[in-house]
């Protein structure tokens, strides 16, 4: 999960980059990166960190231009060498390309091999975003006869990347000497938004991960890019888009919906707080039903993005609704941390309880998911520590029992606490009295309930069924596999920085 924007406009665009990644901030924190255009010339400046670490003024002042684009990163388990990784990545053959890229692409290695020894191109990175990039660009260079770039030429080179790459992609792309590119996967996993602004000196317009960034920069949503969809806006404002794909599949990934999108977007059309509204509601006609013998006292959510499916949930059950834990803001995501030791380290520092909502009670919390059980356990331990008589919990989404393979930090099945688990023996494993999990055909209906149109989600971490079909159990134990290797080098590098800094300090 990467936050990406871009924008073609009629002034300097370097702080409606800068803002724009700073809305998109939930969706990576690992590293940021702007690129920009003017003159015929790129500038780019990224590295790692928060988006406002990142750019300074003398950094802001070096981009310069009227269209640009912005990437937020979002850090996976092992990564040895952010500044290396951050994105935009840019090639300059066989034109000036900058690409940002969010999601993840299943058949990586393979074309990987098949740039260096068919195609010529050498990586310098091992992002998946950056072989995304060259397989781009080895397609125009295909299509294009005399090294001229048109929509056309750009078309054909789209429908080449989607013949060719496997997985997850959300994409903008600077095209040098022409303007804007952004596209999408075949099946929509990763969500891609355009709007667009009316000023006297032209219209402007944006591309972004979540309609929040269009709303809060002023823009108008205009409408979703559609699965396989490519959308140009050249540097005079002309938008034309086409259908690049032979066959599509809207199948937006459902997990956006329950935990990685800000509650104010839309996406597909889909207002993400009114779905958790939703995941509320049928949660709590499936407490009535399995488990009325339940005396709950209070509802409690962990903050925040369960929020609005635990207020609904206690208006149905016609329960007290409180905010029994405090959130430290300048603690980041325990869920996309890397290195399962740092998060638990975390947790205690992210939340505190407030004594009073627990002490002689039976609580019932209310999170949106449960995928490695760290922060479940510490929290039920926090509420009973805090004087709560019983601990029930209840998950607003269905256990996450498989890898996800399209660009969410939780790709091994050894670190997903419902994987080969009972709902008796994970209760056991977070220490509550209760456990309730939502249905995966009730958390479907939740979502399909506010857009009609769309019947299919990706929903493989909760079911296993892969959406492009092209995941092996071979495949799931390369990935484990090096995953694993890296996460132990992240834990041990984390362990001998602490030890350093024991030694210094005494």
């Amino acid at each position: 999960m990467c936050g990406i924007i871009g924008v073609v406009a009629t002034t300097p665009v370097n702080q409606l980059l800068y803002d724009g990644l700073q809305v998109l901030q939930h969706r990576g924190q690992d590293a940021a990166g702007i690129a920009t255009a003017h003159s015929g010339r790129f500038h780019m400046h990224k590295g790692p960190g928060l988006v406002r670490d990142v750019f300074r003024t003398r950094n802001m002042i070096n981009l310069t231009g009227n269209w640009g684009i912005g990437h937020c990163r979002y850090p996976t388990a092992g990564s040895a060498d952010n500044a290396a990784e951050s994105q935009p990545f840019y090639v300059n053959s066989p034109f000036g390309l900058m690409l940002a890229h969010n999601g993840n692409l299943t058949n990586a290695t393979q074309l990987k091999q098949d740039m260096f020894l068919q195609d010529l191109r050498h990586m310098n990175t091992n992002s998946d975003s950056e072989v995304l990039l060259n397989v781009l660009a080895h397609e125009l260079q295909a299509a294009s006869t005399k090294y001229q770039v048109d929509a056309e030429i750009i078309f054909r080179a789209v429908a080449g990347v989607h013949r060719r790459v496997r997985g997850a992609y959300a994409v903008v792309v600077m095209i040098a000497g022409y303007g804007l590119l952004a596209f999408r996967d075949p099946y929509g996993i990763r969500p891609l938004i355009i709007g667009r602004h009316q000023t006297e000196a032209g219209m402007e317009y944006m591309v972004a991960s979540e309609s929040v960034a269009l709303d809060t920069l002023g823009f108008k949503v205009l409408r979703d890019v559609a699965p396989g969809e490519a959308i140009l806006i050249d540097t005079r404002g002309n938008f034309v888009s086409r259908q690049c794909a032979e066959r599509t599949t809207h199948a937006p990934c459902i997990f956006e919906f329950v935990y990685l999108a800000r509650p104010d977007s839309l996406i597909d059309g889909i207002s993400v707080y009114a779905t958790r509204l939703k995941m509320g509601e049928y949660l709590a006609e499936k407490i009535k039903h399995t488990m009325p013998h339940l005396e709950i006292d209070t509802v409690i959510p962990i903050p925040d993005s369960s929020r609005p499916a635990a207020m609904e949930l206690a208006k149905r059950l016609n329960l007290p609704y409180r905010e029994g834990f405090v959130k430290n803001r300048y603690i980041g995501r325990t869920f996309i941390m890397p290195g399962q030791k740092q998060r638990s380290k975390s947790v205690r520092q992210k939340l505190n309880a407030i004594g009073m909502e627990f002490k002689g009670k039976n609580v019932l919390l209310v999170d949106d998911s449960i995928v490695r059980g760290t922060t479940s356990r510490e929290i039920v331990m926090m509420a009973r520590e805090a004087g709560a008589r019983h601990v029930y919990f209840a998950s607003a989404a269905p256990p996450v029992r498989f890898p996800n393979v399209y660009g969410i930090d939780m790709p091994t099945r050894s670190e997903l606490i419902a994987c080969d688990r009972s709902d008796e023996e994970i209760r056991y494993e977070i220490g509550a009295d209760a456990l309730i999990y939502q249905d995966l055909d009730d958390l479907k209906a939740a979502v399909h309930a506010l857009n009609h149109s769309i019947s299919s989600f990706e929903t493989s971490c909760f079911d296993g069924q892969y959406i492009t079909g092209d995941i092996t159990g071979e495949y799931l134990s390369r990935v484990e596999s090096t995953r694993g290797a890296a996460v132990k080098r992240y834990d041990d590098e984390s362990e001998g920085a602490q030890l350093d800094l024991n030694l210094i300090t005494e």
